[in-house]
């Protein structure tokens, strides 16, 4: 019994240590670390990286947003690609290329998935800063500038935005998905500020050195996750820009995020295949960053599981266990209460987040499954927007 105690303990420390120890960690080490960037870069010219599939509803308030922005046009260039669109998003594309010959539109007329969008629109890019941004982000007039000018040093090689979430309503799990990208976001901030290893950008909108961008690979579900730690790989800082502020209408559907989470979770694990190398870096900050805030949180799934499983069997010889164990149940049924008051339209913001926590691992829970199984395609259906 003495070891499944240890291993038990071991277990809630590993948890404890990705949700708690971790963050605080960080928050000690950087409280007098401010500013990442020791110098601003010139304005040069910058190329956008827009993929479209099916993006009617939102594409004409993105392009919209960047005219806006208060950076040269003449300094700007965009690269639109649409993945065979079937609703009027190329249309309405074509309205714009008319109008702004900075703009450059790519009409595909064969489904090939995002990824594969990504890698052939940076070929055709001239510039060597680059911005990659979905459809539904909106940018700040500073934006651009932002972004821009946070490559002044050379070692610096990916900048991500600073994602504010728009259209929370209190029906879904708007409200607990936000509050747990502003977490992230404040980890990232640190991991920025200390070593530039900030683990990995919100894909909808961040910049990178072209010279550093590698192919992904056309199976892989998770592109931003992969260019960011092709760039570390090569010794280059990834870090966020709290001022390049962008907007993002967050997923309101337990049931699309939940397909969403499986799909981004089946991503992780075929990036931790390929980065596992960087689990033993001789980098400041590199492996301690990426066991503790990545691996540890993608692997809390299994941990969970065999932590049932051995208080279980601890439970039959400890008063102890036992109440514990029916903790661990309690909380699977405050679940199911949710669910319940949920259907009666009422909402209570302590039971989502126990769901919103539970929904997220049993996505990474089958999306390493399916990563184990292999993934022949990186096409998917995006989730609605304004939900």
């Amino acid at each position: 019994m003495l070891g499944l105690q240890i291993v038990f303990a071991c277990f809630i420390l590993l948890i404890f240590h990705t949700y708690v120890g971790f963050p605080c960690i960080l928050k000690v080490l950087s409280r007098k670390k401010q500013n990442v960037f020791s110098e601003k870069a010139n304005i040069e010219a910058v190329t956008i990286i827009i993929p479209l599939y099916n993006e009617e509803k939102v594409i004409a308030e993105k392009l919209d947003s960047i005219l806006e922005s208060n950076y040269p046009k003449d300094k700007l260039f965009l690269l639109i690609a649409s993945d065979n669109s079937t609703d009027k998003t190329n249309e309405i594309v074509q309205q714009y290329v008319e109008k702004y010959p900075f703009i450059t539109f790519f009409p595909f007329i064969e489904r090939q998935g995002k990824i594969n969008l990504i890698n052939q629109l940076v070929q055709q890019a001239k510039t060597e800063i680059i911005i990659f941004s979905d459809a539904n982000v909106l940018f700040d007039k500073n934006t651009i500038m932002e972004l821009v000018s946070s490559f002044g040093s050379s070692d610096i090689g990916l900048v991500d935005s600073n994602m504010q979430n728009i259209g929370l309503k209190k029906d879904g799990i708007s409200i607990p998905e936000k509050m747990y990208i502003s977490r992230e976001f404040k980890i990232k901030q640190a991991e920025s500020v200390l070593w530039g290893t900030m683990m990995g950008p919100f894909g909808g909108c961040f910049a990178m050195r072209k010279s550093l961008y590698k192919m992904v690979p056309q199976n892989f579900l998770v592109d931003d996750f992969y260019i960011c730690m092709q760039v570390l790989q090569q010794g280059k800082k990834a870090i966020n820009n709290i001022k390049a502020i962008a907007f993002e209408d967050v997923s309101n559907n337990l049931a699309d995020e939940f397909q969403r989470k499986i799909r981004i979770a089946t991503g992780n694990f075929q990036n931790l295949y390929v980065f596992k190398n960087l689990l033993i870096s001789k980098r400041k900050g590199l492996s301690f960053c990426f066991f503790s805030h990545k691996v540890l949180r993608w692997i809390t799934p299994l941990l969970l599981l065999l932590l049932y499983g051995i208080n279980l069997v601890l439970a039959f010889y400890s008063l102890g266990y036992l109440v514990i164990f029916g903790v661990f149940n309690f909380l699977f049924l405050l679940m199911g209460l949710d669910y319940v008051l949920k259907k009666h339209n009422c909402h209570n913001m302590f039971l989502r987040f126990i769901t919103h926590f539970f929904s997220m691992n049993l996505a990474l829970l089958i999306g390493m499954f399916r990563a184990i199984k292999g993934v022949k395609t990186s096409i998917w259906q995006p989730t609605a927007r304004h939900q």
